[in-house]
């Protein structure tokens, strides 16, 4: 199945890479106004960081040259859809202050251009522990639908009620929330909690997962949203950490050293959460749904990492274990009465892996011109006309 994966994006890489498919271009472009976006730490650009603790260097080191609350060293794949979109980086729904950007890349909150209400660790469902015992945000998908109601009817108030242009330079325009792109990746903390399921367990777990996803899909639509960017999860069994935990890894990876088990159920959740996106079509019939297949771009790159110029997987950037102590990346331990620091490497553009979990600037760069271009599109349309309906596959 992952080969064909690869074979599949590799065709479409070399078919499209200079220009867009035959289907769409004569499309106008939609000319988003803005982007709410809803996740993980896979695209949350502060949020966690704002309501918990603050991430430290070296994360950030590469493109803002300082911590601002990605999980990575740069830019994520939401900040590379909002540049190609001409709009601005996402500010969080849950930083009242602003990351402070170096080169006037930012000046505080702004949330003309849309909203982020992602946090690292967020889930599908209700997690059933706090986030210092299990790392799990308590800001699951309910939540973040929850904050931008709130976002929504708090927003179209103070404008409506603003006496000046100067007041409202900083609050989405109440047209724009019905013309904006709104952008679903979450899903890789559930698929984590689901692997040590039994299989009876797990059949009953993936179909409530895609069912309270699609809900919230559902409620945004009644609220007016009608452009949905709804990213599947990735191969959770190529992530290092996984492979590093795995209990008795010999015999079960495949042939790019991933987990097969963990990947299995990935690729269940994944084909479950298609046939989901097919069934809303048909039921939200003035939206337009594009199911993007986040796990066929990774894999992609990671069975093919050394021709990409990448370093082999698993090894990444920033983090190490000395002595069977795993010391995080930023962080410090005392090992054997030294203190290790974890720091990152010296080129991060060469690897997938920025800290273990989490992929480094260059990879999401990687995988984002693929999805931007919609080559990894279930209906092969490209982000920037992600408004119009087209032949889905």
């Amino acid at each position: 199945m992952e080969a064909l994966r690869v074979f599949a994006v590799g065709i479409l890489v070399g078919w499209a890479l200079g220009a867009v498919g035959k289907e769409v271009t004569g499309l106008p472009s939609c000319h988003f106004p803005a982007i709410f976006n809803f996740g993980d730490s896979n695209s949350d650009t502060g949020g966690m960081s704002a309501a918990f603790y603050p991430m430290v260097w070296p994360f950030g080191e590469t493109f803002f040259h300082e911590a601002v609350g990605r999980a990575s060293d740069g830019r994520l794949m939401v900040d590379f859809i909002a540049e190609h979109l001409k709009l601005p980086y996402l500010s969080a729904y849950l930083d009242s202050i602003g990351s402070s950007f170096r080169h006037g890349r930012n000046f505080g909150v702004n949330f003309r251009h849309g909203a982020n209400f992602a946090t690292g660790g967020a889930t599908i469902l209700r997690p059933n522990k706090t986030v210092f015992e299990s790392g799990v945000s308590p800001f699951y998908l309910d939540i973040q639908i929850a904050h931008f109601d709130q976002f929504k009817a708090r927003t179209t108030s103070l404008y409506n009620h603003a006496k000046s242009a100067f007041q409202r330079r900083k609050l989405p325009r109440p047209e724009d929330f019905s013309k904006a792109l709104y952008v679903l990746d979450i899903g890789q903390n559930d698929i984590s909690a689901g692997l040590s399921k039994k299989e009876e367990e797990r059949q009953a777990y993936i179909p409530e997962l895609v069912n309270k996803l699609s809900a919230a899909v559902q409620h945004l639509y009644e609220q007016g949203a009608r452009a949905f960017w709804i990213h599947n999860t990735g191969p959770f069994g190529c992530m290092p950490v996984s492979i590093l935990y795995a209990p008795n890894p010999q015999g079960t990876l495949d042939r790019c050293g991933c987990l097969k088990y963990s990947n299995g159920v990935a690729m269940e959740f994944n084909k479950q959460l298609k046939e989901a996106v097919v069934k809303l079509r048909a039921d939200l019939p003035e939206a337009a749904l594009t199911y993007v297949d986040i796990y066929a771009a990774k894999y992609a790159l990671i069975s093919d990492a050394k021709k990409q110029g990448f370093v082999e997987p698993p090894e990444k950037c920033c983090g190490k274990r000395v002595n069977g102590v795993d010391v995080q990346c930023g962080q410090k331990a005392n090992v054997n009465g030294t203190e290790v620091y974890a720091a990152s490497c010296e080129n991060p553009s060469s690897y997938i892996s920025w800290d273990g979990v989490h992929y480094t600037e260059a990879a999401n760069h990687w995988f984002a011109k693929r999805i931007i271009m919609g080559l990894v599109s279930d209906n092969s349309i490209p982000i920037a006309q992600a408004c119009h309906k087209a032949h889905h596959v």
